[in-house]
């Protein structure tokens, strides 16, 4: 059974998600809606926009992280309660998966609901949303564990991150870095080409990047001298 505290956090998870993916995924299908109006760079301004603000809301409830990559590196760092990981990723998927059905709802299954596809090969996307995840989470968990980073700014930090890798990633693989945002357009749509690269990259990647963090700031540093 869930406690209070720990279904307050994953309500807040669901929430933060459906977000991301309804004004995300949102923006990829109006732009094909309304002829390009929004654009590639708007899409991807979207993206950070709605990462920084939900951050804003929801990360004094549940760390925000509206990612099972970002939860999976998190627990694999032993920064999260390994028991809570399925909690929050079914309530991430749950959030993803509604604001999808919404998205259909409202639109049909138009530009495949923003579903993440490989521009070229799987292999080459797979290695892209590796490296995007990995300093993804390189800045996440440096801006949440680390009182020496930005603090308040986090949520700037983070979603401008997004952005910038939407930005310049997504036409070749989407610039996913997030499974619950690649696996609910694709399940409501029904577009299920290599969705596999879009689970194992970011979960590799984030917990590359995770511990990468954690290594570089367990070197000691040199003490000046008096």
């Amino acid at each position: 059974m869930i406690d209070g505290m720990l279904l307050r956090r994953a309500l807040a998870e669901l929430i933060g998600t459906f977000g991301l993916v309804f004004a995300g995924t949102g923006a990829i299908i109006i732009n094909a809606e309304s002829g390009g109006v929004i654009g590639h760079v708007g899409i991807g301004v979207t993206f950070g926009l709605i990462i920084m603000v939900m951050i804003y809301a929801t990360g004094h409830i549940s760390g925000a992280h509206f990612n099972p990559a970002v939860t999976i590196a998190f627990a694999a760092a032993r920064h999260f309660p390994l028991a809570h990981v399925p909690v929050y990723i079914a309530a991430q998927l749950a959030g993803a998966i509604l604001a999808s059905a919404l998205l259909r709802g409202m639109f049909g299954n138009v530009a495949n609901l923003g579903t993440t596809l490989p521009a070229g090969s799987a292999g080459q996307s797979f290695l892209l949303e590796t490296v995007l995840t990995f300093f993804l989470m390189f800045v996440i968990i440096s801006v949440a564990t680390d009182v020496r980073a930005v603090g308040q700014a986090a949520a700037i930090a983070i979603g401008g991150t997004v952005g910038l890798e939407a930005i310049f990633a997504g036409p070749i693989s989407g610039a996913s870095m997030n499974p619950a945002r690649s696996l609910a357009p694709a399940l409501v749509s029904g577009t299920w080409d290599s969705q596999w690269l879009y689970i194992a990259g970011p979960v590799a990647g984030a917990v590359l990047g995770a511990f990468a963090y954690v290594i570089i700031r367990a070197i000691p540093m040199e003490e000046k001298p008096a």
